[in-house]
């Protein structure tokens, strides 16, 4: 596998009374097997095409092509889109922090403004499977009211919708959105692959270690052999007092990430009074912030620390000015050295108070240890679903908040 998936401090045995008991867990794993075997009957009819997409590779060169296109033509490209139109794109890109790419998702004007003006460089890549989504559709009007038609790629599904009607009267290039692909189950389409290429990123091997989570897990003899299975049986046996579910990553290219897993969680999960609030804590510096109400707050959270074990590289503190300030525990590391220290003093800390933590570890993140890590959580997310009865793949709540806002916009009362 490309990373560890640890649970031990969840358990009872390690933590004590707060933890799982022995009998809880074997049940809760037991209620996963029919959710493991929907997923493989899913796989095997060649339905629900985030089940596919690890293994597809026929779209990829089209794909490079086209972002190699962008890359030749635009110093920077702007991705429209908000939630899983965008998320998942901007988890992938965090692998090179120095991609050309700006994620404009929160309709915020000025951010819009700053980029316009910089006038026929920057290209602007637009997502939303609908076509309608007023977010996305607003800041788009906005862009093509001043940049040239030619800067502009729509991907959305196919068949009448606001961005197919735009693209049709200003010429802009349309490449279709899977129509039976959720947004927040989308990153290994184009909708995350594209970003992943422009990044600079290898596609094939995100694809690959998504692929490899997704075969481990659906060819599993027993639930105890699924990483997922394991995660959703966590939590699962936590639920009748699971409050939160805490993300907390110690490498910064994974905080994308965890806001990836946030939507993913909530939207999939939070149906019919289940569900738990999933939170971002940011290593280390939520450590600063929020670890007091961690350790000796309501015990009603389950953490997943998010720890990579090697090293960027970067400089060390010379032992001289370490002894200088009186740090000589500092005296030849470096910030990934602290990074990791850190992450450890937390899951030993939130160990300590008896609080259910699990860990999940990299050797090295890179864009197939990503992809597994998606997988995971995707499989893990419908699998906890399933189990508990609902459809992980709508949004019922969400739809009613966004016809209020246009409701809203049609009164003139914004």
């Amino acid at each position: 596998m490309r990373y560890e998936h640890l649970i031990g401090n969840c358990l009872a045995a390690e933590i004590g009374r707060a933890g799982i008991a022995p009998e809880d867990f074997a049940r809760a794993l037991t209620d996963t097997r029919p959710a493991l075997e929907r997923l493989a009957a899913w796989r095997d009819a060649g339905s629900h095409p985030f089940l596919l997409y690890p293994g597809k590779s026929d779209d990829l060169s089209a794909l490079k092509e086209t972002a190699l296109e962008l890359l030749d033509r635009f110093r920077r490209i702007a991705v429209i889109g908000v939630g899983g139109a965008s998320l998942g794109g901007q988890a992938v890109a965090a692998c090179n922090p120095k991609a050309p790419l700006v994620f404009l998702d929160n309709p915020d004007g000025s951010r819009l403004d700053a980029l316009l003006g910089q006038g026929a460089e920057i290209g602007y890549l637009v997502i939303s499977k609908s076509g309608a989504t007023v977010e996305t559709l607003a800041q788009t009007l906005l862009a093509l009211s001043r940049a040239p038609a030619e800067n502009f790629l729509f991907v959305t599904a196919p068949g009448e919708n606001p961005l197919r009607r735009l693209a049709s009267e200003h010429g802009v290039r349309v490449i279709d959105h899977d129509p039976d692909l959720g947004g927040r189950f989308s990153v290994f389409s184009a909708v995350g692959m594209l970003p992943a290429m422009i990044a600079g990123l290898d596609a094939a091997e995100f694809r690959k270690g998504a692929n490899e989570v997704l075969a481990t897990t659906l060819d599993a003899a027993e639930p105890t052999q699924a990483p997922p299975a394991l995660g959703a049986a966590v939590a699962l046996a936590l639920s009748p007092r699971l409050a939160a579910a805490v993300f907390m990553p110690y490498d910064d290219r994974l905080l994308p990430f965890a806001h990836w897993q946030c939507q993913l969680w909530a939207e999939s999960l939070g149906k019919e009074g289940k569900g738990a609030t999933p939170i971002v804590a940011r290593g280390a510096i939520d450590q600063h912030s929020q670890l007091q109400l961690y350790l000796d707050g309501p015990a009603d959270k389950l953490f997943t620390l998010l720890i990579t074990a090697s090293s960027q590289g970067g400089p060390t503190i010379a032992p001289e000015i370490a002894a200088q300030a009186g740090a000589d525990y500092l005296a030849g590391r470096s910030l990934d050295d602290l990074m990791r220290a850190e992450a450890y003093a937390t899951r030993d800390a939130i160990r300590e108070a008896g609080r259910p933590l699990r860990e999940i570890a990299f050797s090295g993140l890179d864009e197939a240890a990503l992809g597994a890590l998606m997988m995971h959580f995707m499989l893990e997310t419908v699998i906890i679903a399933l189990t508990f009865n609902i459809d992980p793949f709508d949004q019922p709540a969400v739809e009613r908040g966004k016809q209020l806002a246009r409701d809203y916009l049609r009164r003139g009362e914004s």
